[in-house]
């Protein structure tokens, strides 16, 4: 890219996360244009390019998904409230540990619906100390374990309510689907960049943060219960996460890109 700078060829670069990684910054003193997820980084940049906010590109799947169809295909009953807990690919071994504490409350509440996505890694071992809290999953009708979600444009769509990681393509897809979240930032990514995104989020209104040394059952517990039981709150944050979202941000990048060219 600084190449292409010098020898005068048009320059573009997009920055995913809330706080910019040193490349970018680096770059940005030399590229034509930065295209940004989140207006809060703008202020981490010295540039003479410009810098847009575009937002991240999600797939369309994950636009088109209806609530109908996601409800369908996972077996949930309409007029539930549907918990979605995803703590990342490789998952997320106290975020699981902490959400274990809340299955109780679920299967009390039969108007609340759990889907939890484990991660490959940490299934069976997740599975063994269900099975250890007396808990029947093949008789508790309103709690999904998976190890993972092939699928996530239908979870999402039947989603009220997210209990996730902070990275930026995740954060990109419940914006877009304007989706209320709780959010635990992986702490040992890059420059901490997942704690910066949440925070933009939670600046918003749009998502509580609940940083992982933190985190605990009885936390998380109290954090969703307030949610759920405050549904002018939880409609407040859903409209918040969807004026964050930029289901158009493709297009945008691709504009941005032509402008370029011409």
């Amino acid at each position: 890219v600084l190449v292409a700078s010098i020898l005068g060829i048009p320059t573009l670069i997009h920055e995913q996360n809330a706080y910019p990684g040193i490349t970018n910054k680096i770059l940005a003193r030399f590229v034509d244009k930065i295209c940004v997820t989140f207006a809060e980084s703008k202020k981490y940049f010295k540039t003479k390019g410009q810098i847009v906010h575009t937002g991240l590109p999600v797939r369309q799947e994950i636009l088109a998904a209806t609530r109908a169809e996601a409800l369908e295909y996972f077996n949930i009953p309409t007029g539930r409230t549907n918990i979605l807990v995803v703590g990342g690919s490789l998952g997320a071994q106290k975020l699981n540990e902490a959400v274990t504490s809340i299955y109780p409350f679920i299967i009390k509440h039969t108007e609340y619906h759990l889907i939890h996505v484990t991660g490959k890694s940490g299934y069976e071992a997740h599975l063994a100390k269900v099975r250890k809290q007396g808990i029947d999953l093949d008789n508790v009708g309103n709690i999904i374990i998976k190890p993972y979600i092939y699928e996530m444009d239908k979870a999402l769509a039947a989603a009220d309510i997210i209990i996730g990681r902070a990275g930026a393509g995740f954060l990109a897809e419940i914006m877009a689907r304007g989706l209320p979240s709780i959010l635990v930032p992986y702490p040992f990514a890059a420059e901490n960049h997942q704690e910066h995104n949440a925070r933009t989020l939670e600046k918003a209104k749009a998502a509580r943060v609940i940083l992982e040394k933190d985190l605990d059952g009885k936390i998380l517990l109290q954090n969703l219960k307030e949610l759920l039981l405050d549904k002018k709150e939880l409609t407040r944050m859903a409209e918040a996460s969807k004026l964050l979202g930029r289901p158009e941000a493709l297009h945008k990048i691709v504009d941005e890109v032509m402008k370029l060219v011409k």
